[in-house]
């Protein structure tokens, strides 16, 4: 797929997931996911599918965790 159907889609799947549609058409066919983590997830894949076709880097996060030790 190209960078702009990459991007087209990525725009359908956030347009469905926030109107609470689990099903989209991308193309000539319809895309049904059985659960929210399952759209989310691949909105994930798009995200690093874009960013990897646009040359930028993937974006990394550090998480820390402290305790008392108790």
């Amino acid at each position: 797929m190209t960078l702009d159907q990459l991007k087209a889609l990525h725009e359908a799947l956030l347009s469905a997931r926030y109107n609470g549609v689990l099903s989209i058409k991308a193309g000539d066919k319809w895309i049904t996911y059985k659960s929210d983590a399952e759209l989310r997830a691949a909105l994930s894949s798009l995200d690093t599918e874009i960013a990897r076709l646009s040359g930028k880097p993937r974006a990394r996060s550090i998480r820390t965790v402290c305790g008392k030790g108790l």
